[in-house]
């Protein structure tokens, strides 16, 4: 078997298995690169030696690239070696590159405000106040339905990453900007957020371009993004005293140390708490 076919077949099980489609793409990307640095050769001729080339051409990346690029060649190796398609697996001695902790940037409250006062449509209201209140991922967002939005109880259930729902919440202040959103469309589409020419669900790249359209007329000298917004978040609900395990359910972060990053945003409380109890 040649190395596409291989990728074709494990990339097709793994989306029938509820991985993300960008997930798939990602690795689809890396498994092409491979095979126009080595050929599509039959699977049992690929070497560890091939490998570690291929890696070396591309150590101009940051870790966390190169990272993505090793995990997308284990990942495929590993499935042909379980499926009884090859019997040496010459991943097995290929080692992530070790991440530094990057602190996840979030914007100051002075930073949201500036934000929220540079919005000009109700559009552009109700994605920064949904997107801060919610803490969503941008796919997921991008996904959802009007229909989804239970008004009653301010939340809604969204589908996260391996595909697993999880229930977040909303404020009476984005609830009032998305209801006005939502009241000044004519349109009949279901999605919850459509565009602004010829209705239709907005695409992720769309949200993304809005962002930076209200960023840029503030003139934040950070970079604006969906995801900011859940960085925003959850640094907010840790400054106010919120549980680490309570935030990472909100979030939907499967391991408690990706949320504990968050914690070493919150410097404001750090120093309370240290005037508080240090002892001269």
């Amino acid at each position: 078997m040649r190395l596409s076919d291989a990728s074709n077949r494990y990339l097709t099980l793994r989306a029938q298995e509820g991985y993300s489609p960008y997930t798939v793409k990602a690795y689809r990307v890396q498994h092409r690169l491979l095979i126009k640095d080595i050929g599509d050769v039959e699977i049992d001729t690929v070497t560890l030696e091939q490998l570690r080339e291929h890696l070396q051409q591309h150590m101009h990346l940051k870790a966390s690239s190169l990272g993505h690029k090793v995990r997308a060649i284990k990942s495929l190796f590993k499935w042909l070696v379980e499926e009884d398609l090859l019997v040496r697996n010459p991943t097995m001695k290929l080692k992530e590159p070790k991440l530094g902790k990057r602190v996840p940037k979030a914007l100051t409250i002075d930073e949201l405000e500036m934000l929220r006062d540079s919005c000009t449509s109700v559009l552009e209201h109700a994605l920064v106040e949904f997107f801060f209140a919610t803490g969503c991922r941008v796919g997921e967002i991008h996904k959802l339905d009007r229909s989804a939005i239970d008004w009653q109880r301010g939340c809604v259930n969204v589908i996260g990453k391996g595909n697993k729902e999880r229930e977040v919440y909303f404020g009476s202040k984005a609830r009032i900007w998305l209801q006005r959103y939502l009241n000044h469309r004519g349109d009949k589409d279901a999605a919850l957020f459509v565009t602004e020419r010829n209705p239709h669900r907005m695409s992720i790249h769309q949200i993304e371009y809005i962002f930076n359209r209200i960023a840029n007329r503030c003139e934040l000298q950070a970079k604006v993004s969906p995801h900011k917004m859940r960085h925003t978040l959850a640094t907010v609900l840790l400054n106010q005293g919120a549980p680490l395990v309570a935030v990472q359910s909100i979030l939907g972060h499967e391991k408690p140390e990706t949320t504990q990053l968050y914690a070493s945003l919150s410097g404001t409380v750090r120093q309370q708490a240290y005037q508080r109890y240090f002892v001269q």
